[in-house]
């Protein structure tokens, strides 16, 4: 899979711009000119949104009433156009091949992609929610069973939430449209956790073999997978009178979270920045070779300012990881031309394009 061109109209700080793109792409310039805009703008085509925004309406570029991106794809030896536009407070519009998506899950996993930017950190520092998103992203794409079957889950949730709250109002409680709504949160909360069991299991030596080659050294890495116990329904009928107080649901897979550990300490509190960036970037590395897997195309890997993160020898084994395994196409955003042309290398060179923003 291979992005060819690639064109914004009053994406954010871009009014008007248009790449024509290699396998690896590096956008080099000051802060604030717009490097990471235009790895949001491909994160965008695969996604149906923004990597840093909630608010759609915040990558209208000021002064304008809407923003357009447009992509020319080579997949499989077919050429594809996915454009992604709106209008200020409109209706957000992704189309393939000039048709109109009628569900934007429709398009989660055409173009798979494995974003690594600064904000990932919170994988590690932040609340359990940045968590579960990274789960479900990377399931969704390879699985549109999985996709449904959140999106089912999460509307269930939020009707269940929505009796919670009527009894805390009016003090009338609806027993049978509750249990309607349990039943199904049930069914569709053991798939789930089902699947992302399995996901872990599949994950976690790649991962270890990421991180030792990063790192050169064989600490010791894993990940748990926190979950509820025993059956969901009994367990949904148990909270009812501690969800009737707090006005929401407590338990469920939307309560899952994950714990990271090096030699069986938790990364949190006992590991080094260094080390917790080398495992963040292992974990993402993980991901894009389950989705190559799952998928049998070799998603867009996007790297925002991240060898600023890393000693000069570590970002050198990164890029020899990418030449030596065939990560398909790259992305890169870096502050300084040299620091970027040493770490391409002679090795690199003939497929490489350097943009000067």
């Amino acid at each position: 899979m291979y992005l060819r061109h690639l064109k914004l109209s009053n994406f954010k700080n871009i009014e008007e711009r248009e790449f024509d793109f290699s396998q690896i792409n590096c956008f080099v310039g000051n802060n604030g000119v717009g490097k990471t805009n235009i790895l949001d703008a491909i994160y965008y085509l695969s996604f149906c949104k923004s990597f840093f925004n909630h608010n759609d309406n915040y990558s209208i570029r000021n002064g304008s009433d809407f923003f357009a991106i447009h992509g020319d794809y080579s997949i499989n030896g077919v050429e594809e156009k996915i454009s992604c536009s709106l209008k200020a407070q409109g209706k957000k519009q992704i189309k393939h091949s000039s048709k109109a998506y009628t569900k934007h899950s429709e398009h989660i996993g055409k173009i798979p992609a494995v974003m690594i930017a600064p904000t990932s950190h919170s994988l590690i520092t932040g609340a359990s929610e940045a968590r579960r998103k990274f789960i479900d992203i990377i399931i969704s794409q390879q699985d549109k069973v999985y996709l449904q079957s959140l999106i089912r889950y999460n509307k269930a949730i939020e009707q269940r939430n929505k009796l919670l709250k009527n009894y805390q109002i009016f003090h009338s409680f609806d027993e049978i449209g509750m249990l309607i709504w349990e039943e199904q949160i049930a069914i569709l909360g053991n798939e789930i956790k089902e699947k992302r069991k399995q996901f872990f299991e599949k994950i976690q030596q790649p991962l270890n073999n990421f991180y030792s080659f990063i790192s050169e050294n064989k600490e010791n890495i894993a990940i748990e997978y926190i979950t509820y116990e025993g059956d969901l329904l009994n367990i949904l009928k148990e909270n009812r009178e501690k969800d009737k107080i707090v006005g929401y649901t407590t338990k469920g897979v939307h309560k899952d979270d994950l714990a990271f550990y090096l030699k069986g300490m938790p990364i949190r509190s006992h590991a080094s920045q260094g080390q917790q960036k080398t495992f963040l970037l292992a974990l993402k590395l993980a991901q894009f070779d389950y989705l190559q897997k799952n998928l049998g195309v070799k998603p867009i890997l996007l790297l925002d300012d991240i060898f600023d993160k890393f000693d000069f020898e570590r970002v050198s084994r990164i890029l020899t990881l990418l030449e030596d395994r065939g990560f398909g196409q790259v992305f890169i955003t870096d502050t300084h031309l040299e620091r970027v042309e040493k770490i391409i290398g002679e090795g690199l060179k003939e497929k490489t394009k350097i943009f000067k923003l």
